[in-house]
């Protein structure tokens, strides 16, 4: 499989958007580190700096592998990472003079901060992720072509699902045949997160009572896992007949990834737990009518919380006891994009942005229903781009 690289035209926009920006907020310029936004804006993700000026093309300092970042990027200004000296210079000589230079906050280090603190003295240091994280929301035609592919993944994967789910299957072996299933046709493995201390392998593939368990994971769902050290996702339980089989699969290819949710059941679940999966299919639908570019994060949520209400059930509504508040977040390179489809998210939803949608409902000692898929905000509503029968899959 040929790897991609991003066009040149194609980071020359996403450059520009934040230039723009960082002038509006009064920024000198954005030293870049993060590999996703390092990646995002220069087209490789070797480990390097990236300084953004307000004005003009970017210049990349690398670490390693040097060779490999000229041949991943279309960057005019590459050069060898020759010390802290080095990027000081550049700092002092590409920034606009006075101005505040712009640091991912959101991401780095408190001991790294100090240190590119002194590195850019006496300019002060602003925060730049607000930014960086806007103009990665709304995604390019080009952008929207990587997780059209990612989709069309996706959909393969719940097909082969389908195929070899089975009573008695370990929970991790069907975990681990969907992820070798998916890697060999190019899922890179990694599912990036931006959040601190955040993380997930894949998906989060359980049975019956196993996807009731809360974990630490910031969702609705989190399992046992294999051990205490990464307590969440599949474990070793094996499959029972009746029992809902809950793939939240993450697709990623190209780096870029779409996020989606099936219910598999071996035989016909309980009753509540049908009835619970209507619903969430029936909030999926009515969110997916209600939004379009406008229209405020919270106000989804809030109708969805209505719908779980009005069927009676609240309680269960995006967890159990340890609930989370929202029902669904942009996705791209990393998982955990904007926009936040939140209680507390005040953001208006902008054409090109991209979010999966996630109502889901945990029935402790029972399992979790529900659904997921990623859409694309347009003008006039939202275009799914994940694809499978999103009905109860009885096998």
């Amino acid at each position: 499989m040929e790897q991609v690289k991003i066009p040149p035209e194609e980071l020359a926009g996403r450059r520009q958007r934040l230039q723009r920006l960082m002038r509006e907020q009064g920024l000198g310029g954005a030293l870049i580190v993060q590999r996703a936004d390092l990646y995002y804006f220069s087209g490789t993700a070797q480990e390097g700096h990236l300084f953004i000026p307000v004005e003009g093309e970017p210049r990349l300092l690398v670490r390693r592998s040097l060779e490999r970042a000229r041949s991943e990027s279309s960057l005019r200004q590459i050069y060898p990472f020759a010390g802290w000296d080095d990027l000081a210079a550049t700092v002092k000589e590409m920034s606009a003079p006075g101005a505040p230079v712009g640091l991912e906050l959101d991401v780095l280090p408190v001991n790294i901060f100090r240190r590119y603190e002194k590195i850019i003295a006496p300019l002060e240091a602003a925060d730049v992720s607000p930014l960086v994280r806007s103009v990665r929301a709304v995604k390019s035609p080009y952008e929207l072509e990587q997780l059209q592919r990612a989709a069309a993944l996706g959909e393969a994967v719940f097909n082969h699902a389908r195929k070899i789910c089975r009573e008695g299957m370990r929970e991790i072996e069907l975990a681990a045949a969907l992820e070798a299933f998916a890697r060999a046709r190019g899922h890179q493995g990694a599912v990036r997160m931006r959040g601190f201390n955040q993380e997930l392998f894949f998906s989060h593939t359980m049975a019956g009572a196993s996807a009731a368990v809360p974990s630490f994971f910031n969702g609705p769902t989190g399992g046992r896992g294999l051990n205490l050290s990464y307590p969440q996702g599949a474990g070793f339980r094996r499959i029972e007949r009746g029992e809902p089989i809950l793939i939240d699969f993450v697709t990623v290819l190209n780096g870029y990834m779409v996020d989606q949710t099936r219910v598999f059941c071996l035989g016909r679940p309980a009753e509540k737990l049908q009835r619970a999966y209507e619903t969430a299919l029936q909030i999926k639908e009515a969110l997916a009518e209600l939004g379009r570019e406008g229209v405020v994060a919270a106000d989804l949520y809030r109708r969805a919380e209505e719908m779980a209400a009005a069927a009676g059930l609240a309680e269960h509504f995006m967890g159990a006891a340890e609930k989370v508040y929202f029902v669904g977040h942009g996705v791209g390179l990393e998982l955990d994009e904007l926009p936040v489809i939140a209680r507390s998210s005040h953001a208006a939803l902008a054409e090109g942005m991209v979010v999966a949608l996630e109502p889901k409902f945990v029935f402790p000692g029972d399992g979790t229903v529900g659904i997921e898929d990623t859409f694309v905000v347009h003008r006039r509503g939202l275009e799914q781009i994940t694809r499978f029968d999103d009905s109860l899959q009885i096998l």
